[in-house]
């Protein structure tokens, strides 16, 4: 059974950002996109193994890191890839602006799919070039792809920056979305850029690598780090997988220029040991996630809530639609810190289409849940 590390005072950017971020920290925080789970037992062990060292120096990228990545693709998304392929870097969100600058130019028209995690927006505004918003269609509580809308907008982009699983709607993308995405941008010679760091949390559904498809293994980058699946965000440790050598070059050379190019010694030892010896824990952490998605969702009915949680595909994130509170988006986001005391992600820093929702981090203990929906509950009667 998993239980709720008491995180602050850590320098934990969920607890000790709170204040900063809500204007205060009289409240129960469900945002960042980290859990506050354990890690497994075998990578607090070889941390703590790797800490008895005590030098902490510059550190390369051993054999063993690519090989533990290659056997994780293998293993989970029956995808071979080869170790040439793999290139480490500091973090999912670095690796989005690197490949943003090594293939496209001031200027350029990039596609997105809103609502969307928002450094995907700010990395292309920020370099200067044109944001495409193929905005997903939210339908009977259901999110999908404008098909005719995408195929529009690949006409004049150089990139299409996907988020698969999708965050902040918690979507798995089907074979067949996948395949006529791939389909579209093939034909209109549109590079696609894959940020799948919620791949391993996947629920009923299969996760489909992109790289796996063999049409557009030359034409992709696929981004990935264990920073989610384990709960080590704070280790910095995520790799780029690029099948093209023409590709690679370019990125790599981004990459270097920024002068991220030194491993994290502990980030290096909790990768190899999660995806070597970290299956069964994630198995048995995904059944206590889909307990809390299942706890959500049937609180908020039987208490006639109007709030409606959208399908959580993937993610220990629940995005929930709240416009059933007939609240603008300023009062919904005030009602949450002041009335209810929770600290939750405002839907509009997801984009346009984020208005009147909010996003739930579940990635905690059942206990913490009970005490959220408790004051939500409360919360609705007072104002109502």
């Amino acid at each position: 059974m998993f239980k709720a590390i008491n995180r602050q005072g850590t320098f934990s950017t969920k607890y000790d950002d709170a204040k900063k971020k809500f204007g205060t920290d009289d409240l129960l925080p469900l945002w960042v996109a980290d859990m506050d789970l354990a890690s497994p037992l075998c990578v607090q062990n070889a941390l703590q193994k790797r800490a008895q060292h005590s030098v902490y120096g510059y550190t390369v990228y051993p054999p063993e890191y690519y090989e533990a990545i290659q056997k994780w693709m293998l293993k989970r998304f029956s995808w071979q890839i080869e170790q040439e392929w793999v290139v480490p870097c500091y973090g999912v969100v670095p690796s989005l602006n690197f490949a943003i600058s090594a293939y496209s130019n001031e200027g350029d028209s990039i596609i997105v799919q809103t609502p969307l995690y928002p450094p995907f927006v700010n990395a292309i505004s920020t370099k200067k070039r044109v944001v495409l918003d193929n905005t997903l269609v939210y339908k009977n509580g259901v999110y999908t792809i404008d098909f005719d809308d995408f195929r529009l907008k690949a006409k004049k982009s150089k990139l299409f920056l996907l988020c698969s699983p999708h965050n902040p709607t918690a979507r798995t993308w089907n074979k067949d979305e996948l395949e006529q995405m791939i389909d579209i941008c093939l034909e209109h010679d549109v590079l696609i850029i894959s940020d799948e760091i919620h791949a391993d949390i996947v629920y009923e559904k299969v996760h489909y690598v992109l790289g796996s498809f063999e049409k557009i293994a030359q034409h992709c980058i696929v981004l990935n780090a264990p920073s989610k699946t384990f709960n080590i965000a704070g280790l910095n440790t995520s790799y780029a997988i690029i099948p093209s050598q023409k590709l690679r070059k370019p990125y790599i050379n981004e990459q270097n220029r920024s002068g991220i190019t030194n491993g994290n010694p502990f980030g290096i030892e909790a990768l190899i040991t999660a995806y070597n010896d970290g299956d069964a824990w994630l198995e048995v952490l995904k059944e206590h996630l889909k307990k809390n998605i299942r706890y959500i969702g049937d609180y908020l009915q039987e208490e006639k809530i109007p709030i409606v949680p959208v399908k959580t595909e993937a993610t220990f994130l629940i995005w929930l639609d709240c416009k059933g509170l007939g609240l603008n988006q300023k009062e919904l986001v005030d009602f949450f810190i002041y009335d209810t005391k929770l600290g939750l992600n405002n839907g509009l820093d997801f984009g346009r289409a984020g208005e009147g929702f909010m996003r739930l981090n579940i990635g905690t203990a059942i206990e913490v849940l009970e005490d959220a929906m408790q004051r939500l509950l409360q919360a609705y009667r007072r104002r109502n």
